[in-house]
């Protein structure tokens, strides 16, 4: 019962301060995806792993609160994520445009995740 409880903790934290989550993750991805390689520290998994793992995360405030024009916003996180491949080789990293198909996956999953999440949640509340 207590783990339940902290979901809907988690979930109704993500849904209340979605921007301010969604604006920290992007700091983030983009403060990581640029750091030039050779300061990066060592993490377990695969580069396109972090890379879905990021983007999943990215997105599941946004799918959360499923704002008026949520499409509008997973397109800019697309074209963010094209950015930051373009942008990569300039900052002694590379740019991979399969990193781009993990991204876009990690989304994808990211916002499915959200979906299950918040009709989990609504049917206890339900109840």
């Amino acid at each position: 019962m207590i783990k339940i409880i902290s979901m809907l903790y988690v979930i109704r934290f993500m849904e209340k301060y979605w921007i301010s989550l969604t604006l920290l993750l992007l700091a983030a991805i983009a403060t990581l995806s640029l750091w030039p390689a050779a300061n990066l520290p060592v993490v377990p998994g695969t580069d396109k792993t972090h890379h879905f793992i990021a983007y999943a995360a990215l997105i599941l405030p946004t799918a959360l609160r499923k704002p008026r024009y949520y499409r509008l916003i997973i397109i800019a996180f697309l074209v963010f994520s094209g950015a930051i491949e373009l942008i990569q080789p300039y900052v002694n990293r590379y740019g991979e445009w399969l990193d781009m198909g993990a991204n876009a996956l990690g989304l994808f999953f990211g916002f499915i995740l959200a979906k299950l999440a918040s009709s989990y949640s609504q049917k206890l509340f339900k109840t």
